[in-house]
Formats: structure tokens, C-alpha cells, sequence
């Protein structure tokens, strides 16, 4: 339990730095004053004073934050005067303050791929099995083929097809493909399984790993980037309409029970193991962070985002205490969905 706990500290904590310092750099690089780089939220465990920004360790690791100069009315005895402060520094580079924090997100995501895509090589779309009776097999197809697209969409990884499939409502299906040296197209439609819920092509695996040489290890980690990426934004799209429920949203207690099993599953075959397990979660939580952040929500980076690009349409800023207003508003909402996420993730442990 405390390896867990240590496991999921040091996976946010790492992801936080990450997009506030995204948040920092771009700042500093502007010209405006940070304030304060703080990492978790709550008490202050410990700071120090460097130059003009306060550096500080808050009690809760569920956050952070990189205070500017006159952002939302904070402001310094230094910066009353409005030298380095956000709002005296012009649309662009406000933009590329606030933009910098996810896109820092999704940079560590790749840089994490790329180590784990380094060691532990990738996997490419080859059918490993038809099953018999299936939509594929009246397609077909067999096993050996390589998909490459899927109704007009590239396709590099297996579980980008799983994906397709899991999210299937049954309409028909343009798989392209390549067997041996020759390309070939199916048409099908995937049929419903009643005691499943759901529609399947006919693969039994559709994975086939391999070992990368230098360039495809960058080529397959920005591939393994495309897919989260898609995953989340698919996954937040079926949570809007109600094709998810707010059961299968996981939280800060969600994702510690997530580290802690996939510690337990992963111990048993090494360090090394464990290691790559932590970053492949590490990845998928960075690219969801980045994701969530860019969404067009008061007190988001994507809200903030709104404003920005208002004013640079209008050649004016919105009244900064109206600004104020509908950010407060914001995070009042996103502590109240945080509250409900926290006890439907405890609820989980115990009904679990």
C-alpha cells in the first residue's frame, strides 16, 4: 500500500511539473512575473524564495499551480506598478504562457514513449486469428494480414482496430489491408453480441510485437501518442452523450487503485517490469491531463484560452473582473465534479 502510494505521488508529482513548468518557461521567456511555482494544493509543506518566484510543495498531491503577476487579481509589492505583469504582455505571448502547460503534457508523454518504445519495442496490426463464424471471416480476411486503414483512417497500431471495434455500432466496415505482397479491401459489418453488449469484427488478436530499430522507435512512440490521444478524445465524446456513466470516471483515489494493481501485477516479473507499467501509466495520464486542460472550460487552460483568442478577435480584453467571475464559477464546478468523482472512487473500494 505505501509503494502504491509513493508510485502515485511521484507519477502526478511528475506530470504537474511538467505542465507548470511548460507554464514557467514561457512566462520567463515573455517577460512576465511568476510569482509562485507551486506543486499539490492545500498547506504549504515547504518553499523557498528565488529571484521574484516563490517555489513551494503543497500537502495534497492532487495538483499545482504557476501564479503570474496579475493574473486574476494577484498581484506582488513589485509588480503594483504593472511591470511583467500578465495582463501589460501582449495576446501572443499570454497564449503561449497558458498553451505551454498541456503541450508540455503531451512532450513528456512522447519523451516517456520513446524510452519505453525503446526497450520494450512496439506492436503493428497484423490478424492473428479469425474466428470462425464471424464478420471477418465471411469478409475474408485471414490471419496474417496487416491492416492499414480502416474507412479511410491510417492504422499502425493493433489496438487501434480493438479500439475501432469497441466502439462499433454496427455500421460497415472499409478494412484495407496487405497479405504477402499484395493489397486487398473488405467490406463488412460487425455483428452484436448479446451476452457481451456489444459488436465484434471476428479478431482473436490482432497484435503482433516487435523490436524497433532507431527510427521506427520514434515513429511508433508518436504513433502510441495518436492513439491516446484519439482514445481520450473518444472516451470524453461517449461520456457526453451518456455512452459512459460517471461510475467509469476514475479520480485521484481511482488512479492511486489503478498504480497499486498494476504494481501488484507487474512485481512478479521484475523491476524492470514495474518500471515500464509506472511510465505506460505515466503517459496515459499525461496526454489525458494535457487533453482535459485544453478543454474549452472556465478556470481550464483551454477557458483561459477562450478569452485570449475573444480579445485578439476584438482588439480588446474582457473586463477582467467579468473574467474573474466566470473563472471563480468554473472552479467552483470543477470541485464539485471532484468531490463526486472522490466518492464514487471510495464507494468503489468498498462495493468493490
Amino acid at each position: 500500500m505505501i509503494v502504491s502510494i509513493i508510485l502515485f505521488v511521484l507519477i502526478f508529482g511528475l506530470i504537474v511539473i511538467s505542465h507548470e513548468f511548460g507554464h514557467f518557461l514561457l512566462a520567463k521567456k515573455n517577460g512576465i512575473r511568476v510569482l509562485e511555482f507551486a506543486v499539490g494544493m492545500g498547506p504549504t509543506l515547504f518553499s523557498f524564495q528565488k529571484g521574484e518566484t516563490k517555489y513551494s510543495l503543497k500537502a495534497l498531491p492532487l495538483g499545482g499551480a504557476c501564479m503570474f503577476e496579475g493574473e486574476d487579481g494577484v498581484s506582488s509589492e513589485e509588480g503594483r506598478a504593472g511591470e511583467g505583469s500578465f495582463t501589460d504582455a501582449s495576446v501572443g505571448a499570454r497564449i503561449s504562457a497558458v498553451v505551454a502547460g498541456p503541450l508540455f503534457n503531451f512532450l513528456l508523454a512522447y519523451v516517456l514513449s520513446l524510452i519505453v518504445v525503446a526497450f520494450t519495442g512496439s506492436e503493428r496490426p497484423i490478424v492473428q486469428q479469425v474466428v470462425e463464424g464471424s464478420a471477418a471471416e465471411a469478409a475474408g480476411l485471414q490471419s496474417g494480414d496487416r491492416i492499414t486503414r480502416i474507412n479511410g483512417d491510417s492504422i499502425h497500431l493493433g489496438k487501434e482496430v480493438l479500439l475501432l471495434s469497441s466502439l462499433s455500432k454496427g455500421e460497415l466496415l472499409e478494412i484495407e489491408y496487405i497479405r504477402g505482397e499484395e493489397k486487398g479491401t473488405a467490406l463488412l459489418t460487425p455483428i452484436y453480441d448479446s451476452q457481451a453488449g456489444r459488436y465484434y469484427i471476428g479478431f482473436m488478436g490482432v497484435m503482433e510485437y516487435f523490436r524497433c530499430n532507431p527510427l521506427e522507435v520514434f515513429q511508433y512512440s508518436f504513433y502510441e501518442l495518436e492513439y491516446l490521444v484519439e482514445a481520450t478524445f473518444k472516451s470524453l465524446g461517449m461520456l457526453v452523450t451518456g455512452q459512459v456513466s460517471k461510475d467509469d470516471v476514475a479520480g485521484p483515489v481511482g488512479i492511486a487503485q489503478l498504480v497499486g494493481d498494476t504494481y501488484e501485477d507487474a512485481k512478479p516479473y521484475g523491476i524492470s517490469s514495474i518500471i515500464f507499467s509506472m511510465m505506460n501509466i505515466a503517459i496515459l495520464l499525461s496526454v489525458n491531463l494535457g487533453i482535459i486542460n485544453l478543454l474549452p472550460f472556465p478556470a481550464l487552460d483551454g477557458g483561459r484560452l477562450v478569452f485570449l483568442v475573444v480579445e485578439a478577435i476584438r482588439g480588446k480584453p474582457i473586463p477582467p473582473e467579468k473574467e474573474g467571475m466566470v473563472h471563480l464559477a468554473g472552479m467552483v464546478v470543477l470541485m464539485l465534479l471532484m468531490v463526486v468523482v472522490l466518492f464514487n472512487d471510495i464507494s468503489r473500494i468498498f462495493t468493490g
